[in-house]
């Protein structure tokens, strides 16, 4: 718990200074989200409210994955993640706490995301503003964890950015923001089954839609909450003691 805690200070006291990634994290998303908006202000009203809810969700974990990746191989190359194998911080500590760091910073993102998307952008929502927030925030916590365990396969910045259409374009294809999943045809389904995104798609479509939607939402939560911990595991096991 203490490797946990002094890694999650020191990676929120080098956000401090990185102006740059927190624009990435707080203002990208919004920026997004209004373009959105903008396309279809002249189009069906209720288009932006059906898929607004949904992209939510995808834009936090596509910057948070690209945020930790990143950042992690920067450490990595740098020497810093060598020196600190030589304190008490063991792997599962400095995983847990890089999720704990970007996990604040999540929450604060998703609550200016959401914010903007409602009330400046125009968003309706059915259900529950608390329960969009908690989707969101869990969505860039997977993107941070992912983050983690992609940087595990690469040797430079340039090759953990590559990696995202490996781990995020397919999920994106799949999650059914595109073409519903029931009418995917059945392997492309199944396949949909195991993608996280998809879970957090699903849950956003019932609160754009749904009013009465708790009990599939907490589903989609713990789902997510559970592929959250395999990535948190995957990752752990992918950091290596020595830097090649």
């Amino acid at each position: 718990m203490t490797g946990t805690l002094i890694t999650a200070a020191r990676v929120l006291g080098q956000l401090r200074h990185d102006h740059r990634s927190v624009a990435l994290i707080l203002v990208v998303p919004c920026v997004l989200i209004g373009l959105l908006a903008w396309v279809y202000a002249d189009t069906d009203s209720g288009l932006f409210d059906r898929i607004g809810p949904a992209l939510l969700g995808v834009f936090p974990l596509v910057v948070m994955f690209v945020v930790t990746s990143v950042s992690t191989l920067r450490e990595r190359r740098s020497g810093t993640l060598e020196r600190l194998w030589t304190t008490p911080v063991t792997k599962g500590g400095f995983v847990a706490g890089y999720a704990l760091a970007f996990g604040l910073m999540s929450v604060l993102q998703a609550l200016i995301a959401v914010g903007f998307a409602m009330w400046v952008c125009g968003l309706d929502l059915e259900g529950p503003v608390w329960q969009l927030i908690v989707v969101a925030v869990l969505d860039a916590v997977l993107g941070t964890c992912l983050g983690l365990l992609a940087s595990g396969f690469a040797r430079t910045e340039f090759q953990a950015v590559q990696f995202m259409p490996a781990f995020i374009l397919p999920q994106f294809l799949l999650c059914g923001l595109l073409v519903p999943r029931d009418a995917m045809p059945d392997v492309l389904h199944w396949i949909s089954d195991v993608l996280p995104l998809s879970y957090a798609v699903d849950a956003m479509k019932t609160l754009a839609t749904s009013s009465d939607s708790g009990g599939d939402v907490a589903r989609d939560c713990a789902i997510l909450g559970g592929f959250i911990a395999l990535a948190v595991i995957g990752g752990a096991a992918t950091l290596r003691r020595r830097t090649s």
